[in-house]
């Protein structure tokens, strides 16, 4: 495997000078203080209340997810060209949603294959002929961002349905600001704080046309989802109501909520259930999460339903290879952001190459997510390469193949003291009548020596993400590591 990026120092050693602030107050800082306030923010996010459970667990325990003092630092100029790829890439993913669900120009071209996208099991029939309030499936994306070993990004998958994460943004940089105020007021770190603001903009925006006061709710499965501390973070953040389908009814095409003053009508539901559950009469008849009759009113044009039902055809890893092209096909446009070169084992080519080369490769179910169904082939005992095998021969169209790639490293606080680990950046997307790039994400780390995996339930922490507003002195080198 390559040599790994380093965040913080170039191939010499010397810190980047984005870093420069930051290693000054690192040198000068008594470990002892360090250790200080690493407790500090341990102790902070248990009284919060920021854990997630891992389904599958018996014990039912939530965890912490382990915070890292150490930020991960864009540069101004960086942050520019990936804000203009994200734009570019959620907007063409929009347009093919619409696409897929009304014309079918880039099937019918062949630019994508039908088959992939219509026989999908994430395809909604229900959404056939559909139109969006606005245009906009996906209102709120996370795509994730990987640095390979020269520096060079690429996005690593997209997810369209019900992005998770942010609250965790929110509340590092909330701890960073806390616990570093110094260092904060001496550089021009682009601020998150403005995201709940702009998410209830964003969801205002959607609602049914006519409605000067939009009633917007958060739709959650309840207290036992593994995102709810977000559901009830980001309800209390824009000051809307946090709804369960029991608490929601429909009357004569239109959603109300039952209030202690009588039913309240409600116009937006930012829903953080997937499709199957959303509405018994339509999907799974045995859901008891879900709300009778909604997806009458949602058809009906008095809810907005954000993100919209459907949107996971869009950000299947089976589809996106084929990004590139939409950018290409709907915005007559080169794509500023690369792909990951990817295999599709539906292709008896790329299948026979994947079988050869299995302990090489990264290989992903195409519905997989939290890091589970997947094979690292570098990370991987002969026993597991042979078993995760017989998988893909039993199903190779829910596979895809990747190189496993060198992500790139920022030091981080382990029991040895500081040491690189592997990291990546999901940034999240706002789209209504413009698209709104958050300035940072969630940087996930790979706590564990040379894992590649970083998400929270395989053992994962998170870091604050500092966007640099100023371009001054951002291509050089401070000096050596004192």
């Amino acid at each position: 495997m390559a040599i790994a990026y380093d965040e913080m120092h170039d191939p010499l050693g010397r810190v980047r000078a984005h870093y420069g602030a930051f290693d000054n107050w690192l040198n000068r800082t008594p470990e002892t203080e360090i250790a200080h306030k690493r407790r500090e923010a341990e102790i902070s996010f248990h009284r919060v209340g920021i854990t997630f459970s891992v389904y599958g667990e018996e014990s039912g325990n939530e965890r912490l997810i382990p915070f890292d003092l150490v930020p991960r630092i864009v540069p101004a100029v960086e942050w520019r060209m990936l804000e203009a790829g994200l734009r570019q890439r959620v907007h063409a993913l929009n347009l093919f949603l619409g696409d897929v669900y009304g014309e079918q120009r880039i099937l019918k071209e062949g630019r994508v294959p039908r088959d992939l996208v219509l026989d999908n099991s994430e395809y909604r029939q229900e959404m056939r002929g559909f139109e969006v309030p606005g245009g906009v499936y996906s209102h709120i994306s996370g795509i994730d961002l990987v640095r390979a070993g020269d520096g060079e990004y690429f996005v690593l998958e997209d997810n369209l349905r019900v992005p998770s994460g942010v609250s965790y943004m929110l509340e590092n940089r909330r701890m960073m600001a806390r616990l570093l105020p110094d260092l904060f007021a001496r550089q021009q770190i682009a601020p998150v704080e403005r995201y709940p603001d702009m998410l209830l903009d964003t969801l205002r925006e959607a609602a049914p046309a006519g409605v000067d006061y939009p009633v917007v709710a958060v739709l959650t499965p309840g207290a036992g989802n593994s995102a709810y501390f977000e559901h009830a973070f980001l309800a209390q953040q824009m000051g809307v109501e946090l709804v369960e389908g029991a608490d929601l009814f429909v009357r004569d095409a239109m959603v109300y909520m039952r209030t202690t003053r009588g039913p309240q009508r409600v116009h937006v539901l930012y829903r953080r259930i997937n499709d199957d559950y959303l509405d018994p009469r339509v999907f799974r008849a045995e859901s008891m999460l879900g709300v009778p009759g909604l997806f009458e009113a949602y058809r009906a044009g008095n809810v907005t339903l954000a993100n919209a039902p459907g949107t996971g055809v869009g950000d299947d890893k089976s589809v996106y290879p084929y990004v590139p092209e939409m950018i290409r096909f709907y915005l007559s446009e080169e794509p500023i952001l690369h792909n990951v070169p990817t295999r599709i084992l539906r292709d008896p080519e790329d299948l026979k190459y994947t079988l050869e080369h299995l302990h090489e490769l990264v290989v992903k179910e195409v519905h997989g997510a939290g890091g589970y169904g997947m094979l690292v082939g570098p990370a991987s005992t002969k026993a597991e390469i042979e078993e995760f095998r017989l998988r893909i021969l039993a199903d190779p169209g829910n596979y895809i193949a990747q190189p496993t790639l060198s992500l790139s490293t920022c030091p981080t606080f382990v029991e040895s003291g500081l040491a690189p680990r592997h990291i990546d950046l999901r940034p999240y997307i706002l789209c209504g009548r413009r698209i709104n790039v958050v300035p940072g994400g969630l940087t996930r780390v790979a706590l564990r020596e040379g894992s590649l995996v970083v998400n929270s339930s395989q053992g994962g922490g998170t870091k604050d993400t500092w966007v640099l507003e100023s371009d001054g002195g951002q291509g050089l080198v401070v000096g050596e590591r004192t």
